[in-house]
């Protein structure tokens, strides 16, 4: 179990870190903004329900996962968009609220497979 979290944890690194210096390093300024908006609101939120459902599989030893998704995303966005913005503790909390809601679920219909 150890190392599926240690593969989740490099996974989410890497969305949530390398996804937005690279739209920052590599995109020419005018796609910029399109390659922002399919992070915020495509690759984000999709990596949280993923990671949510697969951390709900095993709640026990990967809770954190959601938490860690949304604290690499503030943490990323800060870094390489604007320091200190508040927006982004906002999009953080959606993910974050986005991941445990999926893991939730997913755990519920794992506990009820159980039975």
């Amino acid at each position: 179990m150890k190392t599926k979290l240690i593969g989740w944890l490099a996974g989410s690194a890497a969305v949530m870190l390398l996804l937005p210096w690279a739209a920052v390093t590599f995109v020419q300024s005018d796609a910029g903004m399109a390659v922002t908006l399919l992070l915020f609101f495509v690759i984000n939120p999709t990596f949280s329900i993923v990671s949510g459902i697969f951390a709900g599989k095993s709640i026990k030893e990967m809770w954190c996962l959601p938490v860690i998704a949304a604290a690499l995303f503030l943490l990323g966005t800060w870094a390489f968009f604007d320091a200190g913005e508040g927006a982004f503790v906002i999009y953080a909390v959606v993910y974050l609220v986005i991941g445990v809601a999926s893991m939730l679920v997913s755990s519920w219909f794992c506990a009820g497979k159980r039975r």
